[in-house]
């Protein structure tokens, strides 16, 4: 494995330092959340190993959401990143070869490149809605292709694809031999149809989510991976041991009680997110110098500056965080140009997305 350093852990938030960022608009989830908020008050828990596939109950509550599937299915991992990682390392080697969609959260490119496979990109085309080309991504298999790894809801324009593009890429990894890996982290944050776990439709699909984003907890690291092949669930369950045997029993615990109470969670959170994902609209339909494809899922769009080629879009984002205090997710954190940002609208207060909003168009005209 080859290590480096992943751009948009580099440059976050929590790294650049919270105390420096009036405007926080760089954030990928809600609003981060106390024990209180979820009405939680730890029991007295035995801190012993707990279950290396995770607590039973929590696993039934993850499986529950899914015809289909079982909790011996599910796998408990270090939120989605400890996920991701398992899976890239358990499937990959430097002789095997990975489709990508990009842009992609992080991990799905960097852990690959760590390993040293091959890897083809499929990019995403603002023009075209960010829509997955089937097409593009059946050319790109080869004899070699051991994974393919789209995300939805998509990380980080928020765009999601239809039940048929869903149904497609399943085929195509059942004709092809390989695993179509689905990264459905914002899948509980969808506004429109909610696509069943891609892992439900087939085994050779594997579902990957976590608390982090959708419910403000990734402080408490849990995520999950779903597979129905009984095989390669041992085998991930093998890297996890040999990662770090089982999960924290309290984090399992906290998570739990999050599942629990999820249908009247999500049923307040969605229609403020859904308001929130309007104020942006309304701020982009009177700012003719930024466009997006509006988000169909997630709290995160990842609009496009309308700009000259000789705009300086480095003194830009330099401008925007030193003179007006507002932080956003530069496209170079996806591999994509910098007239492209990453913008969040659920982790802010309304206040300061509005302050943030603002902030974009002073810069612009800086």
């Amino acid at each position: 494995m080859n290590y480096a350093r992943m751009l948009i852990e580099k440059e976050a938030p929590e790294e650049y330092g919270y105390d420096r960022i009036r405007y926080n608009l760089s954030e990928s989830s809600i609003a981060d959340q106390k024990l209180s908020n979820i009405g939680l008050a730890l029991p007295d828990l035995t801190l012993f190993y707990g279950e290396h596939r995770g607590d039973k109950a929590l696993r039934a509550l993850i499986a529950g959401q899914d015809k289909g599937v079982s909790l011996n299915d599910v796998l408990v991992t270090a939120g989605a990143a400890g996920a991701l990682f398992i899976i890239a390392t358990s499937l990959l080697s430097p002789s095997d070869h990975l489709v990508v969609v990009r842009p992609n959260y992080a991990t799905n490119i960097e852990t690959p490149k760590a390993i040293g496979c091959a890897i083809s990109y499929v990019d995403l085309d603002f023009d075209q809605g960010f829509a997955v080309d089937i097409e593009r991504v059946t050319a790109e298999i080869r004899p070699n292709t051991r994974l393919i790894s789209v995300t939805c809801p998509h990380n980080p324009t928020g765009t999601m694809m239809t039940r048929a593009d869903l149904d497609a890429l399943i085929a195509l990894a059942e004709n092809r031999k390989c695993r179509l890996l689905v990264d459905e982290t914002y899948r509980d944050l969808s506004y429109g149809e909610r696509l069943p776990a891609a892992a439900s439709l087939s085994p050779s699909a594997i579902s990957v989510c976590s608390l982090s984003k959708a419910f403000g907890i990734p402080g408490i690291r849990i995520g999950w991976l779903i597979t129905r092949d009984p095989e390669l669930q041992e085998t991930f369950l093998a890297a996890k041991e040999q990662i770090g045997i089982c999960g924290s029993v309290i984090d399992e615990a906290i998570a739990r009680t999050a599942l629990e109470r999820r249908d009247a969670f999500l049923g307040s959170l969605l229609p403020d997110m859904a308001r929130r994902r309007d104020i942006v609209q309304a701020w982009i339909d009177g700012e003719p110098l930024v466009d997006w494809v509006r988000p169909q899922g997630g709290v995160v769009g990842f609009p496009r500056l309308n700009v000259d080629a000789g705009f300086d879009l480095d003194k830009f984002y330099t401008r925007l965080l030193e003179e007006h205090g507002a932080y956003v997710g530069p496209g170079h954190w996806f591999e994509m140009p910098k007239r492209f940002f990453r913008l969040g609208f659920g982790w802010p207060k309304e206040a300061e997305l509005r302050g943030g909003l603002a902030a974009i168009s002073a810069a612009l005209r800086g």
